[in-house]
């Protein structure tokens, strides 16, 4: 099995339960893991036989773009979408992080793991 990691991305988005954090936004940090048999893609040098993640950053960036309530709801849509591109994916990971969260304290961030296996 392989996995591909992509960590650290930063997106600025409009995500919470305050009216204010969906009008006024803030900042967000994701990592995701991704876990399939990439004999194909590796024997081959064939990226169409591949998880391309260009194209993975690409539909994490397009779910952080539509506003939620929850963390966990954009977790899933990112989740969803992931399997709906590569049925060859086997598990996947989405952590969500919010910045600075309004929690009234000081409070470097709240993140949502959020995992799917063997779908």
């Amino acid at each position: 099995m392989t996995e591909i990691h992509l960590e650290n991305m930063a997106f600025y988005a409009k995500h919470g339960c305050f009216e204010e954090e969906r009008v006024i936004g803030t900042r967000f940090v994701a990592d995701c893991k991704l876990v399939y048999d990439a004999t194909e893609a590796a024997c081959q040098d064939d990226i169409s036989k591949a998880i391309d993640y260009q194209h993975v950053y690409t539909i994490i960036k397009k779910e952080m773009e539509q506003p939620s309530a929850l963390l966990e709801h954009v977790a899933r849509r990112i989740l969803d979408a992931l399997h709906a591109q590569w049925p060859q994916l086997l598990q996947a990971e989405v952590r969500l992080c919010k910045l600075q969260p309004p929690l009234g304290g000081n409070i470097g961030r709240v993140c949502v793991v959020m995992r799917s296996e063997d779908r």
